[in-house]
């Protein structure tokens, strides 16, 4: 009988973000298929600036230890604590860590990039998430060849057909999802208007172009991520607009059965794409540009400061007219991202 693995699973637990929850069920997934019936014991990641030596004690309990997804890497997490990561004694695996710099924002202070990169040197395995991590890793000086980009765990979530929400693609209604970030970037005032009169500019395309004489013909969904939202969609005073605010498996599933997704938070942009629907991100943070750059379409993503000229339209219309390139493309890094994922975490168990 094959050994019974525990794990001890450090990451971000904001229950209120639906990326957040979706990355650490999709890590789960991925660890229980590969470690069958392994126990998981679940860290919050701020124990990384500021555990104690009997939190310490309490990870050792464990086999190994894995470290993210998501954007770990983030200042508000830091920086990290190196006396209780060295107390750490078991091996260290980070998985599909991110790094995140918000529009406007600061560059990290050195004592917390080098706490990063500290990290990552102290790992036994290192995992990102996307080119732009490996480069801001290797910069402050962690050796290249350890770092595999091996894409978003959130990509690879299983889905789950909701009960409580009937939809579904038949080809005869055109199906939009629109997103906002409103989970606490200090930047979304300086851009509010822009934001809005941009997402309003596409619906409307949307409803006059393929919605009919009655607007019948388009069904306009607004993905909510994060219960922040609830502050921000009403002022997009789209007409018919249906809010979709389900569990992450079940959300997923229904951005499978949308035609085109308009987001602004990185995991509305990944599950998306893992659910093999095409979208346009407006970035308000690097990692928009660092995921379309991994999956190798940047110009999946539009920046704040063109949303005045009406990039955002000029972007959505050319985009969706290739929707079924997009479709084909998406599937074929979607298993490309799988095999990275499941030949990595191979490696770890052939470590043990």
């Amino acid at each position: 009988m094959s050994k019974i693995y525990k794990i001890a699973h450090i990451h971000v637990g904001d229950k209120k973000n639906k990326g957040d929850v979706a990355i650490v069920l999709a890590v789960q997934e991925l660890l229980r298929n590969k470690f069958p019936r392994c126990q998981i014991m679940d860290f919050p990641v701020s124990l990384l600036k500021s555990g104690t030596a009997k939190d310490a004690q309490k990870i050792n309990q464990a086999d190994f230890v894995v470290i993210g997804g998501g954007g770990i890497f983030y200042s508000y997490f830091l920086p990290y604590n190196q006396e209780f990561i060295k107390a750490i004694i078991k091996p260290i695996v980070i998985f599909g860590a991110g790094y995140i710099k918000e529009v406007d924002a600061p560059e990290l202070k050195t004592e917390a990039a080098k706490s990063i990169a500290f990290l990552a040197s102290h790992a036994k395995f290192v995992g990102v998430r996307d080119n732009n991590t490996k480069k801001f890793l290797a910069n402050y000086g962690v050796e290249a060849k350890k770092i595999a980009v091996i894409g978003d765990p959130a990509a690879l979530l299983s889905e789950k057909k909701p009960t409580k929400l009937k939809i579904k693609k038949t080809g005869k209604i055109l199906k939009i999802g629109l997103n906002l970030n409103y989970s606490g970037w200090l930047g979304f005032g300086k851009w509010h208007d822009d934001i809005l009169n941009a997402y309003r500019e596409v619906a409307e395309y949307f409803q006059k172009e393929y919605g009919g004489r009655d607007a019948k013909g388009v069904e306009i969904y607004y993905l909510k991520h994060h219960l922040g939202e609830n502050k921000i969609y009403p002022e997009l005073k789209i007409k018919g607009l249906k809010v979709v605010d389900l569990k992450p498996s079940e959300q997923k599933y229904v951005y499978g059965q949308l035609d085109f997704v308009v987001g602004m938070m990185l995991h509305v942009g990944v599950m998306a794409f893992g659910a093999g629907t095409p979208e346009i991100s407006v970035a308000y943070d690097l990692r928009n540009h660092s995921f379309a750059d991994f999956i190798g379409h940047p110009e999946l993503v539009v920046d704040l400061n063109e949303l005045k000229s009406g990039e955002l339209l000029k972007r959505v219309k050319k985009v969706f007219t290739k929707r079924q390139k997009y479709v084909i493309i998406f599937k074929l890094k979607k298993e490309y991202i799988n095999k990275q994922q499941t030949n990595f975490l191979e490696r770890v168990k052939k470590s043990l």
